[in-house]
């Protein structure tokens, strides 16, 4: 299904981006600590946005069951 598809390549693009996030953390790149912060929050917003396309993806699937 083509729905699929796209739900899938879109979580895909949020782990790439959380899994680069999560390395520049990792590796002390924020400038400060609002920086860090920052970066904190945008990985908890990416984080959450995956979780309601899961959601979205599994009512998808039992609604065409």
């Amino acid at each position: 299904m083509m729905l699929d598809k796209a739900l899938s390549h879109l979580t895909s693009q949020i782990d790439e981006k959380v899994a680069r996030l999560q390395e520049a953390l990792g590796t002390g790149v924020a400038k400060d600590y609002s920086e860090y912060q920052r970066m904190c929050g945008e990985v908890q917003g990416l984080l959450t946005a995956r979780l309601y396309i899961r959601d979205l993806a599994k009512n998808v699937e039992d609604s065409d069951e």
